[in-house]
């Protein structure tokens, strides 16, 4: 008996719980696309700026 209104009380507050999640949903804006797009923006960066040297090899000179 104890376990069958345990059950009752869950699926209670998981249907309760549901609909509060459904109150605060955003709006889909395709995050994908937005994240891929992003991506191509920082590569095109990258390979604007050319290689870099680093002060290591600007100031080590042999003979």
């Amino acid at each position: 008996m104890h376990a069958d209104i345990h059950l009752a009380l869950h699926a209670d507050r998981a249907a309760e719980l549901r609909r509060e999640a459904g109150e605060f949903r955003l709006p889909r804006t395709r995050l994908r696309a937005r994240i891929g797009w992003t991506m191509v923006e920082v590569g095109l960066r990258l390979a604007r700026s050319g290689p870099t040297t680093t002060t290591c090899a600007q100031t080590f000179r042999t003979a």
